[in-house]
């Protein structure tokens, strides 16, 4: 699922792409409710049905939750279904 700027995803605004790999695609975006930026990783919808890669995803949020320093980022969320995109 490519984002593009301006895009809501849940209560988070897309503020630009940072990057992609072989696990998804990870865009800036600002947290409307927390009002603070956040980078938002989103697998490609192909590998959302991968049982595997879905646990290697979630492994990752979990170390990442499991981080406590100022220049890490923290995981705050993570849904296993398609969220609504608007423009």
């Amino acid at each position: 699922m490519t984002l593009s700027t301006g895009a809501k995803l849940s209560h988070y605004e897309i503020l630009e792409p940072i990057g992609a790999g072989g696990m998804g695609e990870v865009y800036r975006a600002r947290d409307i409710k927390l009002e603070r930026e956040v980078a938002i990783k989103v697998l490609p919808e192909e590998l959302s049905r991968d049982r595997e890669r879905l646990r290697r995803f979630e492994r990752e949020a979990k170390l990442l939750a499991a981080l406590n320093h100022p220049a890490i980022a923290i995981f705050t969320h993570s849904r296993k279904r398609a969220a609504r995109v608007s423009s």
